[in-house]
């Protein structure tokens, strides 16, 4: 993907990349994504669970949502996707730092009309989310998808930051008795809960005891 002024890595350059496999590779990592967008000079940053197939970023939410009726006016908008890895520890106030993957993509957005590409979408959404769901649970009826905005959010351009490894201190502080080094950070699932008013006896499935995100 090649960068403009939008995309173009300034500050620390060698942590950035802009090619398409490792984008796609932080963005399937993670399932909450932030939405940037501007009304009336008024900046809005707006969390929200997607889904992605290729170039396109899938969105929903309430047909009365104020992002979604902004982003399917096809305003610029900007999406952030950020994994966090670990906490980096320094010797200095001034070098702790974190270990991280993330993805700043801008695009347009457009709303979807037809049930079926609704649908579709919405399983593309909850599969990345929690893969296997989709195939268990009552699909959305009529009124259900006429109460839901879905958004196909186009990826025009974006760029890809990680960092990785120890802490990077002055040559003089390393001889500091202070510790140093990574404490490390996973997102991780815990047992179950099941809801109280579930009564039909099912077993927890499998992909649910099984979840886990990169």
């Amino acid at each position: 993907m090649k960068p403009t002024a939008r995309t173009q890595l300034r500050r620390l350059p060698e942590r950035g990349s802009h090619d398409l496999e490792t984008i796609h590779a932080v963005l399937d990592a993670a399932f909450l994504a932030h939405v940037g967008f501007s009304v009336n000079g008024q900046p809005f940053v707006i969390p929200t669970l997607y889904g992605r197939d290729g170039d396109t970023l899938y969105l929903h939410g309430s047909a009365a949502s104020r992002m979604l009726r902004e982003l399917e006016t096809g305003v610029a908008a900007c999406v952030n996707v950020t994994v966090v890895d670990g906490l980096v520890l320094a010797r200095s106030a001034f070098h702790h730092s974190m270990n991280y993957r993330s993805v700043v993509a801008f695009g347009t957005a457009r709303k979807i009309n037809e049930p079926e590409r609704k649908t579709q979408a919405l399983r593309l959404i909850s599969e990345h989310l929690i893969a296997g769901r989709w195939d268990d649970v009552r699909k959305p009826n009529e009124k259900e998808l006429k109460a839901t905005t879905v958004l196909e959010f186009s990826i025009e351009e974006a760029s890809a930051k990680i960092r990785t490894g120890p802490p990077g201190d002055e040559d003089e502080d390393y001889a500091l008795s202070v510790w140093a080094g990574i404490l490390p950070l996973q997102l991780e699932a815990k047992a179950p809960v099941p809801d109280p008013l579930m009564t039909n006896g099912a077993s927890v499935p499998e992909y649910v005891l099984r979840y886990r995100k990169a």
